[in-house]
């Protein structure tokens, strides 16, 4: 049966902080509500975080005008601390997470199967957008 799926999305963002702080602002879920949002106009009231191989991850995201909103959700299926992450979301889609350490910085890069309903283009720029913010979050905690 030949594959017909898209191929996966590839997402990357330089952080200036070190890994260690990286590592903690993308997985702690009081820091997670303050970034976690690829606009100005929505936010994320809510978030949990079980970090272990058959935890949960789970997020709420909605317009800040109560007009939409989703759960985000997957399960762990892989963690190799400060290095990688991997889970699979509640509809199948397997997400791949890793840092890097590059001098006094950290590189971020996020993989993900694309969805049959948005465009590439729009998963692609929500969720680097979601990623930038995640960057100037996580630099402003260093001053």
């Amino acid at each position: 049966m030949e594959n017909t799926t898209t191929p996966p999305i590839t997402i990357s963002a330089t952080v200036a902080a070190p890994i260690e702080q990286v590592w903690h602002f993308w997985n702690d879920p009081q820091a997670i509500i303050q970034w976690n949002a690829a606009s100005d106009d929505w936010h994320t009231p809510s978030a949990e975080n079980d970090l272990r191989v058959g935890g949960t991850l789970q997020s709420r995201m909605e317009a800040k005008d109560g007009s939409w909103g989703f759960d985000f959700k997957g399960t762990y299926t892989a963690i190799q601390e400060h290095t990688h992450i991997e889970y699979v979301l509640d509809d199948g889609r397997k997400v791949q997470v890793t840092f890097k350490p590059e001098d006094n910085n950290t590189i971020v890069t996020e993989t993900f199967d694309a969805e049959d309903t948005m465009p590439r283009e729009f998963q692609e720029a929500g969720w680097q957008a979601i990623l930038n913010n995640f960057k100037k979050y996580a630099e402003a905690q260093q001053n």
